[in-house]
């Protein structure tokens, strides 16, 4: 296990790199729910657009991408961004803004807390 940039120790399962323990007991989890048939699938670090590239006087300005840790695809065929925090930074704060405005799909932000598992961040 390595350290991320947060502080976090960086765990690989099944070949995918977590940037925490925490993202990747979801991932267990996940793996759980989908063996037991109570979601459909889900997909690791889906990525959003949130603004486009675009030029502007002669510079390129690149585009903004979101990159969240999971996309679980409901049995009722809604579908939920799934994001694991340890804390909320200023840039993060932004991105979820910015996706909150141009997708429909829910964004739900969780934290891992070692009494109660995963519980949701407002």
């Amino acid at each position: 296990m390595a350290d991320s940039k947060y502080g976090n120790k960086m765990v690989t399962i099944d070949g995918h790199k977590f940037d925490s323990i925490a993202e990747s007991k979801y991932y267990l989890q996940l793996k759980w729910l989908k063996q037991a048939k109570q979601i459909k699938d889900f997909k690791l670090q889906p990525k959003f657009v949130l603004q486009e590239t675009f030029k502007k006087n002669g510079k390129t300005f690149r585009s903004i991408v979101y990159k969240a840790d999971f996309k679980v695809y409901r049995l009722d065929g809604s579908i939920e961004i799934v994001d694991i925090k340890g804390a909320i930074t200023k840039e993060f704060a932004i991105k979820r803004k910015l996706f909150e405005r141009k997708y429909l799909d829910t964004l739900t932000i969780l934290k891992y807390d070692k009494k109660k598992g995963f519980v949701e961040v407002k």
